[in-house]
């Protein structure tokens, strides 16, 4: 769960933006989306499989790249 303290000078409105942000980042509300509606089995396996060949091409994308040498 994401937490912000507020410090004396900072305003409500520089903290609610800090909380915003890490809750984005934390990925809690696009959690609460899916858990919100049922979602079938068949959906389910064909998201997570589109999920794993992201994964697998973003992986093999970062090994084929060189490394800089400065």
């Amino acid at each position: 769960m994401p937490h912000v303290s507020i410090s004396e000078n900072e305003s409500f409105e520089g903290g609610m933006r800090r909380f915003k942000r890490q809750v984005e980042r934390s990925g809690l509300l696009t959690e609460m989306r899916m858990r919100m509606a049922f979602e079938k089995p068949t959906t389910r396996r064909k998201r997570l499989k589109i999920a794993a060949v992201k994964r697998l091409r973003r992986k093999l994308r970062m090994r084929s790249l060189p490394t800089r040498k400065y």
